[in-house]
């Protein structure tokens, strides 16, 4: 046993290359020694089978604790842990960023939610603080401007009716032509004329008050484009007013026509009706969404607290999501800081521990075994019988010892001792 201790003896101090060459000659005359020792050992024990289980007992544990003082060997063994603990570590401080990072960013939303808390309480009280103009003025310009659009909006709908009744289905050589362009019963001969006539015709002007809509909504918006789609919409209801004109003057036109006679356009332009029937639809028209959208931005000025507040609260809203979302983020990062430390844990454990090299320590073994029975086949001279005995007792006793030790067909390389 002393000369296999003294094998195993290798020199902390050696260079790394060195260390490894000289492990490698040591593990070769381990392997020989044990073969050397098992086959004394059985010489001089007659093969005994209780002191073959001792002998090898005693191998055990002396190659646990050869393993146990092969500081170099141990670090060999245990870098691939040691790199891997390391990697985890990093990963651990990536995982300690980003939830430092989401706290504060938790920390701002809460500051600007209580932000936004005290100022929907304060804007009430001091308007002038957040550049809101406390003035009751605008609500008098509102009225005002409101009291005009009213009238100019029934206006406009008795225009449309009339107007697009007497284009599209007026019959001029029944009716009165005085009325051809305003008819007070425009609605009325429409709904007698059928339900689809009505229909167009009751409904027409809501396509006008929606485009003054549109102009309104556009004007709110910065840029070229914005221009572009405004004009388009005053030049598209133009268009529209001037082919009413122009169905209206030309019905009126071959109403008093000679017969032979033909409309033109160039009767239509010199026309008094048919400029009167423009101005008297697209001025006023222009007039009704100037007015129109006055009232609104005028509304909008009386309203100015009501929408920051609505402002406010709806900040608030997209905070309070946000913050939730942080924290489902924080909480799925702490759940991985403690499954990373806990493997951490686990590779400190392997690395305090030792590493135990279960396919060189069966190796030695097996050399051992085969220099005990190597011994017995040539050195004993016994009966052929009690030859047989005695190594069926040493077979079952080598196997005994290896289901004690858990190392029977066993196929991993190493077993980790962990420190408790």
């Amino acid at each position: 046993m002393e000369a296999i201790k003294n094998i195993f003896k290798l020199k902390n101090n050696e260079p790394v290359n060195s260390v490894a060459e000289s492990t490698e000659e040591a593990r070769e005359q381990v392997r020989i020694t044990y073969y050397q020792s098992g086959y004394g050992a059985s010489k001089k024990a007659e093969g005994n089978p209780v002191t073959f289980g001792v002998g090898l007992h005693n191998l055990f544990n002396t190659f646990e604790n050869l393993c146990r003082k092969q500081l170099n060997e141990q670090r060999i063994l245990k870098q691939p842990y040691l790199e891997s603990q390391e990697r985890e570590r990093t990963e651990l401080k990536k995982r300690e960023t980003a939830k430092s990072i989401y706290e504060d960013q938790i920390k701002v939303i809460e500051s600007l939610i209580d932000k936004s808390k005290f100022e929907i309480i304060d804007v009430k009280q001091h308007p002038d603080k957040y550049g809101i103009d406390s003035d009751k003025r605008p609500k008098a310009q509102f009225y005002i401007g409101l009291f005009l659009l009213v009238p100019i909006t029934i206006y406009l709908f008795v225009f449309y009716i009339s107007a697009t009744y007497s284009a599209f289905f007026k019959n001029f050589e029944t009716d009165s032509l005085s009325a051809a362009i305003f008819d007070a019963n425009a609605l009325g001969k429409a709904i007698n004329d059928g339900w689809l006539e009505a229909v167009f015709v009751g409904t027409l002007p809501f396509v006008f008050m929606g485009l003054g809509y549109l102009v309104h909504m556009f004007h709110k918006i910065k840029g070229w484009q914005a221009s572009v789609k405004i004009g388009s919409l005053y030049i598209l209801t133009f268009i529209f007013d001037v082919i009413l004109a122009y169905l209206i003057e030309k019905k009126i036109f071959l109403y008093d026509a000679v017969l032979g006679q033909q409309f033109s356009p160039q009767d239509a332009l010199s026309s008094v009706n048919f400029w009167g029937i423009i101005f008297a639809g697209f001025v006023v028209y222009i007039i009704w969404g100037l007015v129109f959208d006055f009232v609104m931005k005028e509304h909008e000025n009386v309203d100015k607290i009501k929408v920051f507040i609505l402002n406010q609260k709806e900040t608030i809203k997209n905070s309070i999501k946000k913050k939730d979302e942080l924290a489902i983020l924080i909480d799925t990062v702490q759940q991985e800081l403690t499954a990373i430390k806990g493997k951490i844990t686990e590779l400190q454990s392997k690395i305090d521990g030792f590493i135990f090299p279960v396919k060189e320590y069966l190796l030695y073994h097996y050399q051992y075994v085969e220099g005990w029975y190597q011994a017995i086949n040539s050195e004993l001279q016994f009966p052929i019988k009690q030859l047989d005995e005695i190594r069926e007792n040493c077979e079952a006793v080598a196997s005994k010892h290896l289901d004690v030790l858990n190392l029977k067909g066993i196929e991993v390389q190493n077993i980790i001792f962990e420190k408790k």
